[in-house]
């Protein structure tokens, strides 16, 4: 069955060239102008993966995001314009899992969109994940089970996106091991997609702060300035 698609932006131009590009890579789209519409779509009628233009009349993709967080952790691309900076970091501490910045080639979008459908595929479990006996990984008060994108802190769930998901798991697996800010570019995003190293510090942040709404203590994941990050050893 073909995955689906949301698209949000209030350029028709935009909206008819992405998704007929899509469209023929064997993509379902559902379109929508503006962030009101979408909201009102998405709340009915789930998708696997949204892009979202950020600048949006009635209701901007911040404020979008937001509330699709709320009932939803699916993966979620944002459009920028070139001089959005804040905006892109804000995003991504709102949980966005990635930014493309307008104008921008069709083609990067869709490896952007096909690498983020893989991690989430991984995320829930494929049949190989389950037959894996490391798919749930436990550091003391951590549980991870990758067959449920499933995360936990002393027996408390925690709402984690694919990308924040495979953030921790990459410094979990092997605790007081350094990860470069490079090392962990490629587990959350795959070789061949470049993001800056702001992107990752976003990202681990926002981990931080989720697991602190839990337990204000938690300190496992430590900074090492200049060299990357580790979870802490028990």
């Amino acid at each position: 069955m073909a995955q689906t698609i949301a698209l949000v932006d209030d350029d028709r131009n935009i909206l008819t060239s992405v998704s007929m590009a899509l469209e023929a890579e064997g993509f379902e789209v559902r379109t929508y102008a503006d962030g009101d519409e979408a909201y009102r779509g998405l709340s009915t009628r789930s998708v696997d993966l949204a892009i979202l233009d950020i600048k949006m009349p009635r209701m901007d993709g911040m404020e979008l995001l937001q509330r699709l967080r709320q009932k939803s952790a699916m993966p979620v691309i944002f459009l920028t314009s070139k001089d959005d900076e804040v905006d892109e970091l804000l995003g991504l501490r709102m949980g966005a899992d990635d930014y493309i910045k307008k104008p921008f080639s069709q083609r990067l979008l869709i490896e952007r969109i096909r690498a983020l459908l893989r991690r989430e595929a991984l995320a829930q479990g494929t049949e190989e994940a389950a037959a894996d006996p490391n798919a749930v990984v436990q550091r003391g008060d951590l549980v991870l089970d990758s067959n449920r994108h499933a995360c936990a802190w002393g027996g408390r769930p925690i709402e984690l996106t694919v990308t924040e998901f495979l953030l921790v798991k990459a410094l979990a697996v092997r605790p007081g091991h350094v990860k470069s800010r490079d090392q962990l570019m490629d587990a959350a995003y795959g070789e061949h997609i470049y993001v800056d190293d702001r992107t990752i510090d976003s990202h681990i942040k926002r981990i931080r702060k989720k697991f602190k709404a839990v337990d204000e203590r938690f300190s496992q994941i430590e900074t090492l300035y200049g060299v990357g990050y580790r979870y802490k050893e028990a």
